[in-house]
This record gives C-alpha cells, structure tokens and sequence, in this order.
C-alpha cells in the first residue's frame, strides 16, 4: 500500500507538470529572452513528449517490470527539472522539457495498472477514486501552483519545486514497489518499426494540432506536410500493430466496448480539464490582465471543489452503479461549461466562482468510473499494454481540445469583431457620445501629444476588440459543453463490469 501511495505522489508530479507552466508562460519567455512564438513551446515540447512515450509503457513495464520502470522515470523526471530551472535560452529549455515529459510520462499509466494489484474487487472503487481525483485535480491545481510560485519567487522554482520529491520517489519506489519482474529479452523482439512509425504519427499529430491556427492550418506548407506525415504514419502503425504477433501497443483491446467506449469517454474528459485550464487564465491574462499569482488565486476553487466530490463519490459508488455516476458527472461538466459561456468581459475570481465549483466537483465522477468500467473489463496481462493506450486518449483530447478552442477563440474573435464594427458608425448614438466624451476628456489633458478624436478611436477598438473576444471565449465554452453532452449519452451503452476475463477466454 505504501508502494501505491508512492507511485501516486510521482503521478501527481507529472500531471501537475503539464500545466503549472500555464500562468507563467510571460514570465518565463521575458527571462529567457524568447519570441512571443516561441513561448508556448515550453508547454507544447512537454505534451508532444509525453503523448508519445505513455502508449509504450505497457511494454517498458513487461522489459523493466513496474519497479524499475518508474525509478528510472522518476530519477529522469527529476534531473530534467534541475535542466529546466537552469535553462539558459528558449531552445534549451524546449529541450529540457521535451526530456522531463519523455522520461516522466511512465509514471502516469503505472500507476493505473498498480492500482488493479493493490486493490481487489471492492476496494477498487477507492484506488479509482484516488486516480481519477488526481488525474483532475493534478492538472487544475497547475496553474494555481505555478502563478504563486512565479509571483513569490521566480519561473525557476516551477521546477526547483519538483527536486526532492522527485529524489524521495526515486529512493522509495525500489524499497517499496514489488509487482513484476524485468524480462529484458524482449528487447530483441520488439516491434521498432512499430514504435518508430508511433512516435512520427503522435508527434507530428501534436505539432499540427498546436501550431495549427498559427500559421492557418493548411495554408501552411509545413503544417500540410506534418499533417500528412501523421496521418500516413497512424494508419501504417495501426495495420502492423494489427499485424505482428508482438505489438508495443495492443490496438485489439478496442474490440472490447467497455475500453473502446471508455476511451472515447477518457478523450471528452481529457479536452474538459485540459481546455478549460488552457482558456481561463488566457481569458484572466489577456482579457482582464491579471498577473500569475491573480490567475492562479482565481481559478483555486475548482481544485478545492474537486477534493470535495471525492469522498462524496466514493460514499456513493457503494450503492450506485458507477455508469450513472459517471453519466451525472459528464452531465454536471457539460452544465459548468454552460454557466462559462455567459461569461462577461468583467468575469474575475468571483463571477468564476460557482462555474469552476460546478466543475471542479463532478470531476472524478467523470473520470474515476472510467478506471473500472475501461479498464476493469479487460484480462489482467492485457492491462499494461491498455492502460498506455487509455492515458493517451485522455493526454490525447487536451491537445485536440486545446488547439479547437486556440482556432475558436482566434476565428471567432475576428467574426465578433466584424459584426461589433460594423454596428459602430457616426448613425449610433452610444459610439457618438462615447467619442465625444473621451475626445474631450483626452484632450483636456496636459501635454497631450494627440487629438482627442485619434485616442478616442483607439480606445473604442480597444472596447470592441475586448467584447469580440469575450464572445469568442463563450463560444469556445459551448463547444466544450457540447463534447460532454454526447459523451453523456453515450455512457448508457457501458456495460457494468464483472470479474475479469480469464486469459484463455480472452483469445
């Protein structure tokens, strides 16, 4: 049990990783000199990273066994953190969180597949609720750590902060952990053209996905040829692993509902809790321009909601069954993402408040049930190859979820912005008098080097831009709203979970 509790602080650490960057982007890019392009790179190197090695773990675990497998990812962890915080430009720091998401990413389905080890029929209900509370608080609580550690120290302690506890897991986890043994003879079989052809489709994937509405999608020469590099590699990945008798990724658990459902359920999760992180503190920064530490204090709340809803849901999943839970858990996102998208462009912590605890709570009804119902349906030597694939799919929607709303809110604001300006002419009365009256209080100012008229203009583009982007932010939230309604009716073809299939009944 110790060895579990362990295993979760490393999983926590990487999950809270991804995103405790998220309020600190600014701080980060002044400190090292870096493009405003450049900047989101620092979150993108650690997903593309991560997206690609969490698919292999089930296989590294079968080579390295899960004790040994989760030493090296949390000692590697740890030192390219030490590499990050003393990053000396943009490029080396993209380097070095390529390599912290790379060498960390095995913690994360581990500690699912440990979890079915540790805990035996109904005991799973608590493992489950522990994984799925930290698989969505882990990533919320990111920005909120990361804001407050830039604002009361500096960007360096994002990853100082992930030093000793990394060090602790590192020296614990061989004392503690003893699932599974090392077969290193399975590196001489393995599927490297299999892994190689992962590897180009998930990578390439996730640059298109990010930098996608950059450079407008498919105007874009480099975007086009990444996109068709992952969709080439994808499909050769999928017929070989389909094909050879030892695949690094076990793509035949999809013929079971339960996991090919889950998934899909753990994909519409994966764009709620990422998306919705990456666009509240954009809208806080840029919309409001609050500071790291303002973001992280106003979106605190969905993590204290969260920790709620934990012994809430585990109090219930002893007498409800957990499709239901998981059903009103999707239902209840979908409904926060509705109260989002009334969002008024002088929305702060307080407007926020009941939309983030209306998220917050039914988080780990969404994601806990999944564990169970996903993967609880499989045979037991199935399962490290699948946890691989079900963590990917979660990881996988943030990044989709993330870069659909990066080209909602960037399309939309110009449509907005469109329909706002053309409304704005000398025949309306409230534009008239707002130019009249800030003409002439800007020139009544001493030393002002402008006609009133001129700043006038400036700052009604300034007010038509702000309301064209808080409606691009509305409409983002809809979206959202609408991934988690359809997940919602689909949870009703789930089948509730019985004893695990025996391996020869599984072939």
């Amino acid at each position: 049990m110790a060895g579990f509790v362990v295993m979760c602080v490393g999983m926590f650490i990487a999950l809270l990783d991804i995103q405790i960057v998220a309020s600190s982007l600014q701080d980060i890019g002044g400190g090292l000199s870096a493009a405003q392009d450049e900047i989101s790179w620092v979150q993108t190197a650690y997903l593309i990273a991560e997206i690609v090695m969490i698919p292999l773990s089930g296989w590294l675990t079968r080579v390295f066994s899960t004790r040994w497998l989760f030493t090296l990812s949390a000692a590697g962890f740890t030192a390219s953190s030490l590499l990050c915080a003393l990053a000396w430009n943009i490029q080396s720091m993209i380097l070095f969180r390529a390599l912290q998401g790379m060498l960390g990413a095995s913690m994360i389905p581990t500690v699912f597949t440990s979890s079915f080890h540790y805990f035996q029929g109904a005991r799973r209900v608590y493992s489950a609720a522990v994984i799925g509370t930290i698989a969505s608080v882990a990533p919320t609580l990111g920005p909120v750590i990361g804001g407050w550690l830039t604002d009361a120290m500096d960007w360096h302690w994002l990853f100082y902060v992930n030093l000793l506890p990394g060090l602790a897991i590192t020296v614990l986890v061989p004392m503690l952990v003893d699932i599974d043994k090392p077969d290193l003879s399975l590196l001489r079989g393995a599927d490297y053209p299999g892994i190689a052809l992962m590897a180009a489709g998930l990578g390439t994937l996730e640059y298109t996905l990010e930098e996608g509405t950059r450079w407008n999608w498919f105007d874009d020469a480099t975007i086009r040829r990444t996109a068709a590099i992952s969709i080439v590699s994808l499909l050769l990945f999928a017929w070989r692993s389909l094909r050879v008798s030892n695949p690094v990724v076990d793509l035949r658990a999809f013929g079971n509902r339960n996991f090919a459902i889950g998934c899909f359920l753990s994909f519409v999760t994966g764009i709620g809790i990422f998306t919705t992180i990456y666009l509240t503190p954009l809208f806080l920064g840029y919309t409001r321009g609050f500071s790291a530490f303002q973001i992280g204090a106003a979106i605190f709340s969905t993590g204290i909601a969260s920790l709620i809803g934990t012994p809430v849901y585990i109090l219930l999943a002893r007498r409800f069954d957990p499709r239901w839970l998981m059903a009103a858990g999707l239902a209840c996102f979908a409904s926060a993402m509705v109260s989002y998208s009334l969002i008024t462009s002088d929305w702060g912590g307080a407007e926020l408040l009941w939309p983030q605890l209306l998220r917050g709570f039914p988080q780990v009804f969404a994601v806990a049930p999944s564990v169970n119902l996903g993967l609880g349906s499989l045979p037991p030597e199935r399962l490290k190859y699948a946890s691989g694939l079900f963590n990917m799919m979660r990881n996988l929607g943030g990044a989709v979820g993330i870069a659909g709303a990066a080209a909602i809110v960037n399309d939309q604001t110009n449509l907005h912005f469109d329909h706002i300006a053309t409304r704005m002419t000398a025949a309306s009365g409230p534009t008239t008098r707002l130019l009249d009256s800030v003409g002439a209080r800007y020139a009544a100012l001493p030393g002002a080097l402008d006609d009133g008229h001129a700043a006038a203009l400036r700052q009604l583009w300034h007010l038509a831009y702000r309301e064209a982007s808080t409606l691009a932010f509305a409409d983002a939230f809809r979206a959202i709203a609408i991934a988690f309604l359809v997940a919602t009716l689909l949870v009703p073809l789930l089948r509730k979970p019985g004893a695990p299939v025996p391996a020869s009944a599984a072939h």
